[in-house]
């Protein structure tokens, strides 16, 4: 399926001022494409955004809706200086426009939502984390902790609907906010002793690099498992994943793995050339397969080896700890072993 194929417009239905510098955006999906764009707890979409330079530029925008709570997607965009694509939609962006989507991505997301969860945001971070938190309460049975960091009161995004939901579902949530204008930016120092009290709580952490190692570094510290940390790592694209690129079918000359895949308990098993990527080769077989940039910047099509041995290629938006479990991105990695098992 190419890339083109897989853009579907979406109607702005509303367009909500959560703070001054931050939008979300309640989209409509066509009804034939509703089963495509089913989405998970904490994935991203990537909007086609106009551009007079260029025609147009591919943005990732997380989902602050929750599909156990909300009946339409919805994204939070957030300005940044010089950021062109959340400035256009937060400048242009009206009720009755159409804007061109990906589906639903990112591995972002918990496997399951029962349990206990301590979320950690700071600025637009919150996005994704307010899909988990939303999804937990109303579909999981756990306690759910959610610190908040902002630079000031005036930049909190979410602030009305977080007291909603905070005094609904008391005491299963806590809903702790972190001013930089009043307590300074966090330090391990600070977090260290607050962390240790959630032993067996699992992280989801979103926002700028900064917050996210020191969060990270501080619940290590505190002995929480390692698989119990999850970091939310995307990088901006540089292509344009909305024109189709060419799919070139690699000859299979010998040099081959047979590979077994399976996506969503679906099993595929085909040739994997060692001079082809997977997603190339899925694709060229006629495969659908999750990938939005295919340039190892989102995340999207991370699956996991389960059996045999695969060049990594460019993988550094992956955490080294994920590359150890066997996680790795399939429009980047080629095989080196004769069988190669895999899992989305």
């Amino acid at each position: 399926m190419s890339s083109a194929s897989r853009a579907v417009p979406l109607t702005v239905t509303a367009v909500i001022e959560e703070c001054p510098d931050a939008k979300s955006l309640v989209l409509a999906v066509p009804d034939q494409h509703r089963e495509r764009f089913g989405y998970r707890p904490g994935q991203f979409l990537t909007l086609r955004i106009p551009s007079e330079r260029t025609g147009s530029v591919a943005r990732c925008y997380s989902l602050a809706s929750s599909p156990h709570t909300d009946d339409a997607p919805k994204v939070t965009v957030k300005r940044t200086d010089g950021g062109y694509g959340s400035n256009w939609l937060c400048d242009n962006i009206s009720v009755g426009d159409i804007i061109e989507s990906l589906p639903p991505s990112g591995i972002f997301t918990p496997k399951e939502l029962d349990g206990d969860f301590l979320l950690w945001a700071a600025g637009s971070g919150i996005t994704p984390v307010m899909s988990i938190l939303k999804s937990v309460l109303a579909a999981g049975t756990g306690r759910v902790v959610l610190c908040y960091a902002n630079r000031d009161e005036s930049s909190v995004i979410f602030a009305a609907e977080l007291r909603d939901l905070a005094a609904r579902h008391a005491p299963r949530l806590t809903v702790l906010h972190w001013l930089e204008s009043v307590q300074g930016l966090p330090t391990r120092t600070q977090l260290s002793s607050f962390a240790g009290l959630f032993a067996g709580y699992r992280s989801f952490i979103c926002g700028p690099a900064p917050f996210m190692a020191v969060v990270k570094d501080t619940l290590t510290e505190a002995g929480i498992p390692r698989d119990h940390i999850h970091l939310e790592i995307f990088q901006s694209l540089e292509g344009d994943p909305f024109t189709d690129v060419p799919v070139a079918t690699v000859a299979d000359d010998g040099r081959a793995a047979d590979a077994e895949v399976s996506i969503d308990g679906e099993v595929h098993r085909l040739r994997w050339p060692v001079g082809g990527n997977l997603v190339d080769t899925m694709l060229a077989a006629g495969i659908e397969v999750p990938y939005s940039c295919r340039e190892g910047n989102c995340g999207s099509c991370a699956a996991t080896l389960v059996g045999g041995e695969v060049d990594l290629g460019e993988a550094t938006i992956l955490e080294a700890d994920d590359i150890a479990d066997g996680l790795f991105l399939a429009c980047q990695a080629r095989p080196l072993s004769d069988t190669v098992h895999v899992e989305f």
